[in-house]
């Protein structure tokens, strides 16, 4: 579609069928959810972690000790911690692993599994999937499900683009590549099947939000003058509110982490303590996001 941006004007100048046709290549369709819950539960929820370690700082060519060793982290004392918590409530998670974090950390992706967890992709190297070209794009995402296939036992069913977007081709890729739902958009609270220029794909969208993400609020950018400047007691009134907002609606509350950014000592205390709140609000349907877009297109 963004061939058929006059290389000559400015966004102003756009005839309309440039705009619309910009707009429409990929929206919102029909809204998934459904007038019940399994087990009479009032609210979905899915919990997911992107274990993007090292490779952030891969991807930018940064070899350094130092910014490996942030990533390391993750992998090395989060992910045991994070594991920990989630099977002393009892709480199923998605993790979205780029191919390269994984062949990093093989026995990771086989712990996820062996937890009953979902493995779900998180591109190759967390590169940048919207500055590709279409054949890089799809040769990175085929082999990235080949790979995690290989290292969790299940071929993934559902993808989380690295950069939360999609390329003129990403949707087209994700058509070719079978893959159920995505998780990269945020047209809504709750999912929704994807359409493409108007037309129905039969892809479920289960949206992200930078609300709900631990990154906007802890990042750390030694060089960049960007700081943590938020409490995580502030954090999980955040998150908080969130989750009373989706009970409230019966709908879904979806919630991103990351291992090496939450799993610290002084913050993952605020999932220890908002999975206690959602459980005591039960009945609550603990689920992974492929559970959930394959209910939502099945019921709603």
């Amino acid at each position: 579609m963004s061939g058929l941006v006059p290389a000559d004007q400015q966004p102003w100048q756009w005839e309309e069928p440039v705009w619309r046709g910009l707009v429409e290549q990929v929206r919102a369709g029909r809204r998934l959810v459904p007038g019940s819950w399994p087990g009479g539960a009032r609210v979905a929820v899915a919990i997911s972690f992107d274990a993007d370690h090292e490779t952030p700082v891969l991807r930018e060519g940064q070899t350094t000790p130092g910014g490996l060793a942030a990533g390391e982290y993750g992998a090395r004392v989060a992910v045991p911690r994070i594991l920990s918590l989630l099977e002393r409530h009892g709480v199923p998670a998605s993790f979205f692993v780029p191919a390269v974090s994984g062949l990093l950390h093989p026995g990771e992706v086989r712990d996820y599994a062996a937890a009953g967890h979902e493995v779900g992709v998180h591109g190759w190297i967390h590169e940048r999937n919207t500055l590709l070209s279409e054949a890089d794009e799809r040769d990175l995402t085929l082999r990235s499900l080949d790979v995690l296939e290989r290292l969790s036992g299940t071929r993934p069913v559902g993808i989380r683009t690295p950069s939360w977007d999609f390329s003129d081709s990403t949707l087209r890729i994700v058509q070719e590549a079978g893959f159920r739902y995505d998780s990269s958009l945020m047209a809504d609270d709750d999912p929704y099947e994807l359409l493409a220029d108007g037309v129905p794909t039969g892809v479920v969208e289960v949206p992200v939000e930078w609300i709900r993400d631990d990154a906007p609020y802890f990042v750390m950018a030694r060089y960049a003058g960007l700081r943590p400047h938020t409490a995580p007691a502030a954090v999980l009134g955040i998150w908080r509110d969130e989750f009373r907002g989706a009970l409230a609606e019966g709908g879904v509350f979806q919630l991103t982490m990351h291992p090496g950014i939450i799993g610290h000592r002084s913050r993952l205390w605020v999932l220890d303590e908002l999975l206690a709140e959602i459980t005591a609000s039960g009945p609550v349907w603990f689920a992974t996001h492929a559970q959930i877009a394959d209910h939502v297109r099945e019921t709603a």
